[in-house]
């Protein structure tokens, strides 16, 4: 029996990786299939890479495509770690403080926090550019395979903008991950107003946006792949930690309103307050990494050294294969994610 699942892939930098493993895990699956995608920053670039690769040549033409985008963003052409080698490899939270730490790193976020993207004038491209535009957009904009949206900030209104279909581009794969301080704003046409306007990264509206996957012609189940972790027990001391945990708790925003929303409307129907039918039931999946996303700071999201990409997506894969294991049944039956509680 096929379950036809929809999923919302989080932005996070190099952390996406973690979400790379996930979904080179769920595609070994054939009798899960993927509805619709929505993404935002490396969510859509992860989502873009699914789309192409399985209209090229089907799970295994994604799993390749998804091995190429993150081959690519290493800068290496092969970042694979033999199993051997991982027990000697310091864990990915280590490295992580330590290029937080690094005299390098500081000197960069510093440099950032003085100069503008604006600086470079003409010398300023995106360093994502050269990689987005080698996907096959044919592919991404056609009406085969997955649904696939992509969300972006709009920076004259701060509101969330959608971009799916012939919108798809890789103008639009820039704007979802285009973080202000690190990039110029993306200027494409907005799919509300028809104008030309300037986008910031999605995350600051929608990360990702969920309310696309409500249509009536999509299934129910809604996986969740979630890169910054909801809860830190530790409070955060020193200016980086205070910066990225801020950064997550902004990212983590719109997710959870419209987490809150569908609980809501959960409740509404199980007291038979609204008609059956009126508003669509959804069953709400989630798989995470927090404790292995609490060791990480900010610099490996920014600095996406190959072991540690290596390691994100073998935790990413464990943590697909658990879910599969624990929850793989319930899956068209039952929700997993205990919103209840959350919202409690």
């Amino acid at each position: 029996m096929t379950r036809r699942i929809n999923l919302a892939l989080q932005g996070g930098g190099a952390h996406g990786a973690f979400t790379w493993g996930v979904l080179d895990r769920l595609l070994e699956e054939e009798d899960i299939e993927i509805a619709a995608i929505s993404g935002t920053s490396a969510g859509a670039l992860n989502g873009a890479a699914l789309k192409a690769g399985l209209a090229s040549n089907g799970r295994e033409g994604a799993r390749e495509t998804l091995d190429w985008l993150w081959h690519e963003v290493s800068g290496l052409r092969d970042i694979a770690v033999p199993d051997w080698m991982n027990a000697f490899l310091p864990a990915p939270g280590l490295v992580s403080q330590a290029v937080q730490y690094s005299a390098a790193y500081a000197a960069g976020e510093a440099v950032g926090r003085m100069f503008s993207p604006y600086a470079w004038g003409p010398l300023y491209r995106n360093p994502l550019e050269r990689i987005v535009e080698r996907l096959d957009f044919g592919r991404i904009c056609c009406g085969e395979g997955p649904e696939f949206f992509v969300s972006a900030t709009s920076v004259r209104d701060g509101k969330v903008r959608v971009f799916e279909g012939e919108r798809l581009c890789p103008e639009a794969i820039l704007a979802s991950a285009c973080l202000p301080t690190l990039f110029q704003a993306v200027q494409l046409t907005d799919p509300e107003t028809g104008e030309t306007e300037a986008f910031w990264d999605g995350g600051y509206s929608g990360n990702p946006a969920l309310f696309p996957l409500f249509r009536p012609s999509l299934p129910d189940d809604l996986l969740i792949v979630n890169i910054n972790p909801l809860i830190r027990e530790a409070v955060p001391m020193t200016p980086p930690e205070i910066q990225n945990r801020i950064d997550e708790i902004s990212f983590n925003a719109a997710l959870l309103r419209e987490l809150r929303a569908i609980e809501f409307v959960q409740r509404l129907i199980e007291a038979g307050s609204i008609r059956p039918g009126a508003m669509k039931k959804l069953r709400v999946h989630m798989i995470a990494d927090d404790d292995l996303m609490n060791e990480l700071s900010a610099a490996t999201k920014l600095v996406p050294l190959p072991t540690v990409l290596a390691q994100l997506k073998a935790a990413g894969r464990a943590a697909a294969d658990l879910f599969l294991t624990e929850h793989g049944a319930d899956v068209g039956v039952r929700q997993t994610a205990d919103l209840r509680a959350m919202f409690a």
